[in-house]
């Protein structure tokens, strides 16, 4: 029904102090349970009514949830079930003088409550965009049935009500937001933290590594440390983006220097870290990595790699990019039954190692084109006199000229070490 004309009389003045609280304390900061009482209150005062209560719209499940009632913990209706969700399917006021003659009517919430509801006055909640974000029922006025004159004042209620929902919604929404952004700062900060600060300063060898995150953390790592085995190399890839890869390679990253540190050797240290991520991350989770460690004085490079590749040693003496493929499957995937040996690298004059991750290989242009191993090799090929520093600044800016604009999807990680060429007479 449509209000007319108001034949109400006037409003009483404790009427008029309950709208008024109800203005007052909708346009007051609070939680979103107090502000839905206190309009469930007024809805009553005003209205002369023995029940209200206010259904919460869940949009992803098409669902209408009884958040404020006296008598019944939280229900849950389809929408389109009963007078609440015929309302809010239709988004129109339903007037209804006997319940139980209406076939809309659902006696559920009564019998679960032992109320008996003899008439109802149904509203939508639409807010300031026009979105419906919940439905407001008034039950069993005290003298009679609603009237014409009464849906005039509900539906002012209502749309006070609906306004004052929105925007407890989007202030939660915003506080969530700002403590998700703290707990990504802090795991940004922590991830950072395992990241090294100087790298290690060796005769004939220069190194240089990059971490650009797709987004504030990431599921990349890379470390470059000298230990007492060698010349720690690690470059982690994590699967997916945020907070749970980040601790993953975090983990990772923690545990393979705990175990080097405790003198175990290449091998012993891949097999413990891998079983011990097997055990904890979750089975969906996983991380592909590259680990080697570079005997400086005899210039040989041994590594493992799981799922991490493909992994680049451009020879200066041939001038020509050899690719080497992961030696196992990607680290915690499952437990190691059978350890493939280590590849070992011989480390030429002029040599370079260019370790990148899936970020550089996969990024896309707008047409879909991925950036490719082809690029990278030819890269290294034309400006392999250049430092690692400035080798990792030429990739990553043909990666950007390449994409044409195209946002960065993946983490981006490279790690890039090079061997001092021969002295030319």
């Amino acid at each position: 029904m449509s209000p007319q004309a108001s034949s109400h009389p006037p409003l009483t003045q404790e009427e008029m102090r309950a709208l008024l609280a109800v203005t007052r304390a909708l346009a007051a900061p609070f939680d979103l349970p107090t502000m839905l009482q206190t309009v469930a209150a007024a809805a009553r005062q005003v209205l002369h009514a023995q029940r209200s209560s206010i259904w919460l719209l869940d949009s992803e499940a098409e669902e209408l949830v009884l958040e404020v009632s006296k008598d019944v913990s939280q229900v849950r209706l389809p929408v389109g079930a009963g007078l609440v969700g015929a309302c809010a399917r239709d988004r129109c006021l339903i007037n209804v003088p006997d319940c139980y003659a209406d076939p809309r009517f659902n006696p559920e919430v009564d019998k679960r409550s032992g109320f008996h509801t003899h008439c109802s006055l149904t509203l939508p909640l639409i807010d300031h965009a026009g979105q419906l974000v919940g439905v407001m029922q008034v039950l069993n006025r005290m003298d009679g049935v609603f009237e014409a004159e009464d849906e005039g004042l509900a539906q002012a209620l209502a749309a006070q009500c609906a306004m004052a929902l929105s925007r407890v919604r989007m202030t939660a929404a915003m506080l969530e937001g700002e403590r998700m952004r703290q707990e990504l700062e802090l795991a940004r900060a922590v991830q950072l933290s395992t990241l090294p600060a100087v790298l290690p300063q060796i005769p004939a060898y220069d190194m240089h590594g990059t971490f650009l995150p797709a987004s504030l953390t990431g599921g990349d790592t890379y470390d470059i440390a000298l230990i007492e085995q060698g010349l720690l190399l690690v470059l982690g890839d994590a699967t997916g983006h945020g907070i749970a890869p980040a601790l993953s390679v975090t983990q990772m990253h923690a545990m393979l220097r705990m175990a080097f540190s405790f003198g175990a050797d290449l091998e012993t240290a891949f097999r413990k870290v891998n079983d011990q991520l097997a055990a904890t991350l979750a089975d969906s989770r996983f991380v592909t990595a590259f680990i080697g460690l570079l005997d400086t004085d005899k210039h040989c490079l041994r590594f493992l790699s799981g799922g991490q590749g493909p992994i680049l040693h451009f020879q200066a003496a041939t001038g020509a990019c050899v690719s080497y493929k992961a030696t196992s499957f990607p680290m915690g995937a499952m437990p190691i039954t059978n350890l493939r040996p280590p590849v070992q690298i011989e480390f030429a004059p002029g040599d370079i190692l260019c370790l990148l991750t899936d970020g550089i290989y996969e990024y896309e242009a707008p047409d879909a084109e991925q950036f490719g191993r082809g690029r990278v090799e030819r890269l290294l090929a034309q400006h392999c006199d250049a430092s690692a520093e400035h080798l990792s600044a030429l990739i990553l800016a043909a990666v950007r000229e390449f994409a044409r604009g195209a946002p960065q999807e993946d983490d981006i990680t490279m790690l890039l070490l090079k061997r001092a060429a021969a002295p030319r007479h």
